[in-house]
């Protein structure tokens, strides 16, 4: 449950070795954590994405600890990943080495697009909830190629923060998906004029700007705080 008031907070690296080589968890610590939030980069991107870079700033502020997971394959320089079971290897050291730093806390999950997807695929008993974001929920063009079922074998309290401007999804098509499910532990946060990245658009003013960092940090921090208390 984030905390009120200014925290300081401490960035640190840990090197998590895997059967596909190195990882690395970048640690964002809150100086009183209240709850922790573990976190996947894009398949061809990185954990410098604005939407997790920007979580890691402001969390810990709040009392949320934040640890960015980077995959073997981005460590080794390359964009491409080998398969879906290599990163949930890699993710489930990830999540021990998580647990091990911060024991006892409540533990969120998540990450961005296929990052989001291989938390969900890693969901387990003793973690407190999903945040996903920019979910793919189909190829660009491809919406009969739903990967709505990974969502689902997951059944945990999950936010989802969707680009309105998505392709891989929009928000009115996650929300039209979840309604023929029955699931009524999704929160759905439309981030207005955005794409996949969640990014604002070069030419946002400042206002804009700003208004989509409190979006996606206020959205985000009250979800925890609610599935902490």
């Amino acid at each position: 449950m984030p905390a009120s008031g200014c925290q300081t907070e401490a960035v640190s690296t840990i090197t998590i070795d895997t059967p596909d080589g190195p990882a690395e968890l970048v640690l964002d610590e809150a100086d009183e954590p209240a709850a922790v939030l573990l976190l996947g980069h894009g398949a061809g991107g990185d954990i410098d994405s604005w939407d997790l870079a920007l979580l890691a700033d402001r969390l810990p502020t709040l009392g949320v600890s934040v640890a960015r997971f980077r995959q073997p394959y981005r460590v080794a320089g390359r964009k491409i990943f080998s398969s879906a079971p290599g990163l949930d290897r890699a993710w489930q050291l990830a999540v021990a080495e998580v647990s091990r730093q911060w024991p006892g806390l409540p533990l969120f999950v998540g990450g961005r697009s296929a990052g989001a997807r291989t938390a969900c695929r890693g969901y387990a008993t003793g973690q407190s909830g999903l945040v996903l974001l920019a979910f793919p929920l189909h190829p660009p063009g491809k919406p009969d190629k739903s990967r709505l079922g990974e969502l689902l074998e997951a059944s945990a309290p999950t936010l989802i923060v969707q680009g309105e401007k998505d392709t891989f999804g929009t928000p009115d098509q996650v929300a039209a998906a979840l309604a023929e499910t029955g699931r009524s532990d999704v929160r759905l946060v439309a981030m207005p004029g955005a794409g996949h990245t969640l990014a604002p658009k070069a030419k946002a003013t400042v206002d804009e700007v700003a208004e989509a960092e409190r979006l996606l940090v206020w959205s985000v921090a009250a979800f925890l705080n609610e599935q902490g208390s």
